[in-house]
């Protein structure tokens, strides 16, 4: 079901209770999709079955640590650039 943003905040209590019985409920603001109301319990799920999918590699002891790097490319030093003063003509 979808819910304009004025009829959410006006009737969150039946919004929640409805997004329990029924599942995710989207809010929308000015006619554009904003916001999901979920289910703590679809939260959670939700999120254990992300953090499966892309677990991050910086913290897994299996990963490759050694990824050589590419060489640093030497940084130019510029002269501050002057402007010429001149006077009337």
């Amino acid at each position: 079901m979808v819910w304009p943003v004025y009829d959410a905040k006006a009737r969150f209590s039946e919004l929640l209770d409805i997004t329990l019985k029924e599942g995710p409920q989207v809010v929308t603001r000015r006619g554009v999709e904003a916001a999901v109301l979920v289910p703590i319990d679809e939260w959670r799920h939700l999120n254990e079955k992300a953090r499966k999918v892309m677990p991050d590699p910086l913290l897994d002891p299996a990963a490759p640590h050694d990824i050589p790097l590419p060489p640093r490319r030497p940084v130019l030093k510029l002269r501050p650039f002057r402007f010429h003063d001149e006077g009337p003509s």
